[in-house]
């Protein structure tokens, strides 16, 4: 058992000392963007009553890898499959990587393998939250201390 600061963790996750699946990686590459513990406890504090919201990520298969489409995501469906009774697939023969480069509206996870993640989100969070930062596994840039 080692601690890891999130950038750390993130390097760890890169290097293949360790795995996490998608949603920590969110998770971590949201914690990236404070530079310390105390920081992180303030925006916890001062956004505490603002609200959260429920959402269930939709998996879009492509021809070379997937997508965790996330509320927001213009691919993201009106109407999600939040209890899995409906067994909604979708697909696409397209590379991830043309997905990119049309999509306008992004809150996505791009999985191209277990170890292959990148974060894309350039749409306005709500309830006061804070996006992730976009990193993608394959190469760092941040500057979170935590």
């Amino acid at each position: 058992l080692q601690w890891s600061s999130p950038p750390e963790a993130i390097e760890r996750f890169k290097s293949q000392e360790i795995w996490f699946a998608p949603p920590q990686f969110y998770e971590l590459c949201r914690l990236c963007n404070f530079s310390s513990l105390h920081e992180l406890h303030k925006f916890s504090s001062d956004r505490a009553l603002e609200g959260c919201e429920r959402w269930m990520p939709v998996m879009l298969t492509a021809s070379d890898g997937y997508i965790q489409l996330l509320p927001g995501d213009q691919l993201y469906p009106e109407d999600p499959d939040y209890t899995g009774e409906k067994k909604i697939t979708m697909s696409t023969d397209k590379k991830v990587e043309d997905l990119v480069k049309e999509g306008s509206e992004f809150h996505r996870i791009v999985i191209k393998n277990m170890n292959n993640l990148a974060v894309y989100v350039n749409i306005q969070a709500k309830y006061k939250h804070r996006n992730p930062l976009m990193i993608n596994s394959d190469c760092s840039d941040y500057s979170s201390r935590l």
